[in-house]
C-alpha cells in the first residue's frame, strides 16, 4: 500500500487471521503459510489501499472500519462499485487472473486492512479445498452483489438505493462480521450510493420514520434487517 500506514506486528496476527471463517478451515500448515507471508495494516480515512491498473499482488481483507471498491477518472469524478464492512474478503478475481486491478480501493474510515500475497492465495488454491470452496462462494456472492448494484441504480429511486446499499453491507456470507450498528456517516454512505449527503439523510429519516433504522451522531442502528432488504424492491 503506498498511503501511509502501520504494520500490524507478527505476534498479533494469528488472533487477527484466526478471527476469519476461511481461515480456521485450513489445515495447520496452510495456516502457518499465511502467518509466515501475510500481513496487516492500519491505514487512516482517506489512504489508498490499491489503485485501478496497478498488480494485483494481494488478496485484501478488512478486520475494522470500511473500504469502498470504485474507479476515479482523470477529472476527479469517480464510480463506486461497492462497499467493504468488517469481514469482507476481496480481489479474488484478479488474483486469480493474475490480472490489474480493476478498481481503486480506498478507506473512507480509519482501517485496519489484512493482506494474503497472491503467491500466498495461489498455493492455498491449489491445495487446499476448503479454500477453494471459500473462493467459489466468494465469487458467486460478488457476482450476485454487482448485478443488484446495477439493477438499484438503474431502477430505484433515492430512497430505496440508500435501503439496498445499506442492505448489502450485511450479506452473511461476503460481510459475516457487521453489526446492526454501523459505525457510518452519512456522508460515507454518501460515497457509497452516488448521493449526495442532504439526500442520503433525507432517505435514512424516511427509513427511520418507518421504524426500519434509528439514527444518532455517525451511527445508524438497524431495527428491521428484513425490512431494510425488501425496501423498495417492489419498484422493480
Amino acid at each position: 500500500m503506498s498511503d501511509v500506514s502501520n504494520t500490524v506486528s507478527s505476534d498479533e496476527l494469528p488472533a487477527l487471521y484466526g478471527a476469519c471463517p476461511w481461515f480456521g478451515a485450513l489445515d495447520a500448515r496452510h495456516q502457518d503459510l499465511v502467518l509466515a507471508t501475510s500481513r496487516a495494516e492500519h491505514v487512516g480515512n482517506g489512504a489508498w489501499i490499491a489503485r485501478r491498473n496497478a498488480p494485483s499482488d494481494y488478496w485484501l481483507g478488512v478486520s475494522r472500519g470500511l473500504l469502498k471498491l470504485a474507479i476515479y477518472n482523470e477529472s476527479g469524478r469517480s464510480c463506486t462499485f461497492s462497499g467493504v464492512p468488517p469481514g469482507g474478503w476481496f480481489g479474488e478475481g484478479s488474483v486469480i487472473k493474475r490480472e490489474l486491478r480493476k478498481y481503486d480501493v480506498v478507506a473512507i474510515q480509519p482501517s485496519l486492512v489484512m493482506l494474503v500475497p497472491a503467491a500466498t492465495f495461489h498455493a492455498l488454491l491449489a491445495a487446499s479445498l476448503p479454500f477453494s470452496h471459500f473462493v467459489i462462494g466468494q465469487l458467486n456472492n460478488r457476482m450476485g452483489e454487482f448485478i443488484a448494484s446495477i439493477q438499484n441504480h438503474r431502477l430505484l429511486d433515492a430512497d430505496a438505493r440508500v435501503a439496498q446499499s445499506l442492505a448489502q453491507l450485511f450479506n452473511p456470507q461476503l460481510y459475516p462480521s457487521t453489526d446492526l450498528t454501523l459505525a457510518i456517516s452519512q456522508e460515507e454512505l454518501g460515497y457509497l450510493t452516488g448521493l449526495s449527503r442532504q439526500r442520503v439523510n433525507q432517505a435514512l429519516q424516511a427509513l427511520a420514520d418507518l421504524g426500519i433504522l434509528a439514527l444518532a451522531y455517525n451511527q445508524i442502528k438497524v431495527l428491521d434487517l428484513e425490512r431494510l432488504r425488501q425496501y423498495g424492491l417492489d419498484q422493480i
